[in-house]
């Protein structure tokens, strides 16, 4: 029997599947044309930060940026007039996608942080308003494919207990599955933050996601026949989405580590500034670490990125020696995409950082 809400593992998955990759070639055209398009980042943020807020499936975020994406391509919107249209894709894709009881309400919405700090308040009227020219938009058509809906498809198979791990067997199948579906998660959230991969199809992206996942976690081969049996692409086809994805990686690697040897200078400097040991109160009035955020769920959570299958975690003692030393050394992990990019860099993840205080 087809599973409702986990379709990749039903009888009819193949066949949902090339109907997705059908409907994907019909899709608007996105030319990135947006007078406002310097504002999408923040807000794609706001939607991801509201999506957290109420746990919202994956599925309803990504549609509501690119109903955002799509309505912005069209028109010339005004900043107070951007809010009202983002959080109105959100309610529309969140409907479309959730069941009803997920749905934000109105008055949840109001009361939220993020709202009353914009001075923000929205009225039924004004989201029927508006939520009616979307749909009129898009000729009331919201099935609209995005990675988001191909993600769980193309992982499926995305580790196998045949795949090695720098070469050798792995030694925790769970395990890998584990972190194979933390990086997939934090690619795909980095694939919503940057229009450019509107250029994508939205299936290729979503296997590009695995793709760079795999790379990462040194599994090999790195496009093995069953996921290009499974997706359709071949490795050649997926190398500029993947490449751009590592490269955002790289910038988030040496984003999060230059914020956390600031971090970890300042806390050396009020130790040892009086030779005693700094008070409690001192310590906890630190700032905490701050980074580069540039997703929503791979965007405001607090977490680094886990090293690997079953990699050794770096110790305090380790971080603070590196950060100290003008000459750290860092792994060198290559990562061979094509004959123009090298990646290289450690698993950590400056996305995964938690929700501003302002929405909680």
């Amino acid at each position: 029997m087809e599973l409702e809400d986990q379709w990749w593992k039903g009888q009819l998955a193949a066949d949902i599947y090339q109907a997705l990759r059908c409907k994907e070639l019909k899709l608007p055209s996105y030319k990135g044309q947006s007078p406002q398009l310097n504002l999408r980042r923040y807000f794609a943020d706001l939607i991801a930060i509201i999506c957290n807020r109420f746990c919202l499936c994956p599925a309803a975020r990504h549609l509501a940026v690119y109903l955002l994406d799509l309505f912005m391509d069209r028109y010339d919107v005004t900043m107070q007039q951007l809010h009202i249209v983002s959080l109105s894709c959100l309610l529309l894709a969140s409907k479309f996608e959730e069941r009803e009881d997920r749905v934000p309400k109105l008055e949840t919405l109001n009361s939220l942080g993020c709202m009353s700090s914009m001075n923000l308040v929205l009225t039924k009227q004004s989201l029927l308003h508006m939520e009616l020219l979307l749909l009129e938009t898009f000729s009331w058509n919201l099935y609209l494919p995005t990675a988001a809906h191909f993600i769980d498809y193309c992982l499926s198979v995305g580790v196998l207990d045949g795949d090695l791990h720098d070469g050798w067997p792995m030694a925790s199948l769970e395990k890998t599955k584990l972190y194979m579906a933390k990086y997939t998660e934090y690619f795909l959230e980095v694939s919503l933050q940057d229009h450019i991969f509107l250029c994508f199809a939205p299936s290729l992206v979503a296997a590009a996601c695995v793709a760079a996942s795999r790379l990462v976690l040194h599994l090999s081969p790195s496009w093995p026949a069953r996921l290009q049996r499974l997706t359709g692409y071949a490795w050649e086809n997926l190398t500029p989405c993947v490449e751009k994805l590592l490269m955002a990686h790289d910038s988030d690697v040496k984003e999060a580590s230059k914020h956390q040897c600031l971090e970890q200078q300042q806390s050396q400097a009020l130790l040892h500034s009086s030779g005693q040991p700094a008070a409690v109160s001192q310590l906890l009035q630190l700032p905490s670490m701050q980074f580069a955020q540039k997703a929503p769920q791979a965007g405001h959570r607090s977490a680094a990125f886990p090293q690997g299958p079953g990699g050794p975690q770096q110790s305090d003692t380790q971080a603070s020696a590196a950060c100290l030393d003008p000459k750290p050394t860092v792994p060198s992990w290559a990562y061979p995409v094509s004959m123009h990019y090298s990646y290289q860099a450690p698993c950590f993840d400056s996305r995964f950082g938690r929700e501003p205080d302002a929405i909680v």
